[in-house]
């Protein structure tokens, strides 16, 4: 049997779903002993009350019936119904049709049926409030009408242990609800950690709470120190071979201005190729390490680029510039991955435009151009390093060495974000989209 359909109403919080597994057997036993204890027992005494008054109530009737005239009613009135602590009225005016009993009246429904199976000639039973019991007999001087106290055939206040059930269940419900809290907030405090660190900040964070949860929080750190020497490491390798590569490549650039200018160009354009890929690799390099993050206008910062741009001569022209507002972000590391997208689409295309949206829930940096774009089957190979694609990006127009794309991605990723590439609906050429969270 398949329960697949009933994750669609859990929780989907941790706090909601423990809270369910706490209160849910709570309820559950709560249930059982209210209708399956409580409701029998009540009615068993009710039945076993109710009999023992009936045997009182067949008395008087009896008595009531014997009586020749209205002087030995009047003399059983006060020598067998005031003693048994009944009221007794014959003849009686006012006899109703049917009976009567409140809906909630739990332990009415038992008196009357128990009264009609131990009672002859029994009328209505009239049960209007839970102190006092009107019974209507038809007896040999007319209607008679006999009342009592509620208490002598069920128990008073039945409803109390339903409310010290419910009470207590609350109350305990409550101290283990704080207790569960405490518990909860470590792994908290662990997610809040890993979603900031995915995001490219590293936060405080010490492992706290059970067992199991230190050793997921103190796994956690491990990790996070294992990919920062990690980074650090490729960082400082690619630094390093870079500029070991420089020194050469400025004697080379020496030797060949003293050569003739014609056979010399070619092999300036190697030597300019080749700090190009030095370049690219130290920006591959450095990745988000670049700057802390700091409260950022989007749109301020799109502007500076866009201006940077057009001194520059280059194609680009803003687009929409939706929403407002500072937005924590590494300006630094978002500036070279908006100047990558830019660069990357005036290389296969004529123009280009950047776009920023901005909405309570995420952040989206748009570049699109009108070139030939990428086809949909290659888009995940794309922003795979050192990857080129040749049947949509001419190879003779630029330089690259495929790093442009991934280190976008490595940047959005480090925002807690990601690069989504794809068609531009008026240009006709890529639309590449950094989509970062808020």
């Amino acid at each position: 049997m398949s329960f697949k359909w009933l994750k669609h109403y859990m929780p989907r919080s941790l706090y909601g779903r423990a809270a369910l597994i706490l209160v849910l057997p709570v309820v559950t036993l709560q249930l059982v002993i209210s209708i399956g204890i409580v409701q029998r027992h009540f009615e068993k005494v009710t039945e076993q009350m109710t009999r023992s008054v009936s045997l009182d109530l067949q008395y008087v009737q009896d008595a009531v019936n014997a009586s020749p005239d209205l002087t030995d009613l009047m003399a059983v009135e006060e020598r067998v119904a005031t003693p048994l602590g009944l009221t007794l009225t014959v003849p009686a005016s006012g006899m109703p049709t049917s009976g009567e009993r409140r809906w909630f009246d739990l332990t009415g429904g038992v008196v009357e049926r128990t009264l009609h199976e131990t009672m002859s000639e029994l009328g209505p039973v009239v049960l209007p409030n839970t102190s006092r019991v009107e019974l209507w007999f038809d007896s040999a001087h007319g209607p008679m009408l006999i009342e009592f106290q509620r208490w002598r055939v069920s128990a008073s206040n039945p409803h109390q242990l339903l409310v010290w059930l419910i009470v207590l269940g609350a109350l305990m419900t409550l101290i283990a609800y704080f207790y569960l809290r405490n518990q909860l907030r470590p792994i908290k405090r662990l997610a809040a950690a890993s979603t900031e660190y995915g995001r490219g900040h590293v936060v405080p964070y010490h492992p706290a709470g059970a067992n199991e949860v230190r050793a997921a929080g103190h796994a956690f750190l491990d990790m996070r120190n294992r990919i920062e020497r990690q980074t650090h490491t490729r960082t400082m390798m690619l630094s390093g071979v870079s500029h070991d590569l420089r020194t050469p490549l400025t004697r080379l650039r020496l030797g060949l201005g003293m050569m003739d200018e014609d056979e010399a160009a070619p092999l300036v354009r190697d030597v300019d190729d080749m700090q190009g890929l030095l370049d690219a690799f130290l920006d591959f390099a450095r990745g988000d390490a670049e700057g802390e993050a700091e409260m950022v206008d989007p749109i301020a910062l799109a502007a500076t680029i866009l201006a940077d741009g057009e001194r520059m001569g280059q194609a680009v022209t803003a687009g929409v510039m939706e929403g407002g507002g500072e937005v924590a972000l590494r300006p630094l590391a978002i500036r070279r991955a908006l100047e990558n997208l830019i660069g990357n689409a005036l290389r296969y295309a004529s123009n280009a435009r950047l776009t920023v949206s901005m909405t309570p829930k995420a952040l989206v940096f748009c570049v699109e151009d009108d070139g030939p774009g990428i086809p949909a089957e290659q888009r995940e190979d794309a922003v795979r390093p050192f990857t080129r694609l040749d049947p949509a990006r001419n190879q003779d127009r630029g330089t690259g060495v495929g790093l442009g794309l991934a280190i976008v991605e490595d940047i959005a990723r480090a925002h807690g974000g990601l690069l989504r590439l794809g068609e531009s609906a008026d240009m006709g050429g890529l639309k590449a989209e950094i989509v970062l969270a808020r």
